[in-house]
């Protein structure tokens, strides 16, 4: 009978830097599938202990050749000009919050949404404004900043798969920072009364939206607490 490691051999690396698994051949398959993991995604073979990207793999090497993306399940969204756009589901996906729905789930869920094309050096959110919503990055670069004295001090970079504004949101509260566009970038703005519809209309949708946003703020905690231990180790070093 086989061992945890045989059965669920597989680590994957995230976009936004968290390590997702072990899970099993058949999961990483469907995880291919849905496009979560793509033939540029790091895995780990945790019985050679080694990182490979997912195109490399013998056991994924025949799900990437016949992937078309242009046939991919995909979701049009009006654009503030009148517009539309047109978004695959892998590509929504790449959020990892949004990873927990299914085809259609994730179409209704986008239904809701507004996009927001922006470009580069275009103010998102501006510190101490109201906290009418939340944002997941699709495409491009933002980085979140504060102006101290004058001067700014960026906070952190955020690429896609990230999002931000859930605090003000959640919170009631103002902005805490400045968001600004790094450059060509695509967002899903979700309004506040969006909260309040998929609570009250759709649990389905809300629960995995919300266990995601727990588990990527619980990660951040975690990073923000280790770095606060190597400060205090290194501050005793010191001494």
């Amino acid at each position: 009978m086989g061992s945890d490691d045989d059965v669920a051999g597989y680590c994957i690396w995230g976009e936004d830097n968290i390590v997702y698994g072990p899970i099993d051949l058949a999961t990483l398959v469907h995880w291919v599938q849905e496009e979560r993991v793509r033939p540029d995604t790091w895995i780990n073979l945790r019985d050679r202990d080694t990182w490979e990207k997912a195109a490399r793999l013998t056991e994924l090497k025949k799900f990437f050749p016949s992937r078309v993306p242009e046939e991919a399940p995909a979701v049009t969204l009006p654009a503030p000009d009148g517009t539309s756009i047109r978004l695959r589901a892998g590509a929504l996906r790449q959020v990892k919050i949004l990873a927990g729905l299914n085809d259609e789930q994730l179409e209704r869920f986008i239904g809701l949404m507004e996009v927001q094309p922006v470009r580069p050096r275009t103010e998102i959110v501006k510190q101490e404004s109201p906290g009418d919503a939340m944002y997941l990055l699709l495409e491009g670069e933002v980085r979140v900043r504060m102006m101290i004295g004058g001067k700014e001090r960026v906070l952190v970079t955020l690429v896609p798969g990230e999002f931000f504004g859930e605090v003000s949101r959640f919170g009631r509260c103002p902005r805490s920072a400045d968001v600004v566009a790094n450059k060509e970038s695509l967002l899903l703005r979700i309004p506040a009364g969006v909260f309040q519809q998929l609570v009250q209309k759709a649990p389905d949708l809300a629960a995995p939206f919300l266990f995601g946003i727990c588990q990527t703020l619980v990660a951040r905690i975690r990073a923000d607490n280790k770095r606060y231990r190597d400060s205090i180790t290194l501050g005793f070093a010191a001494k």
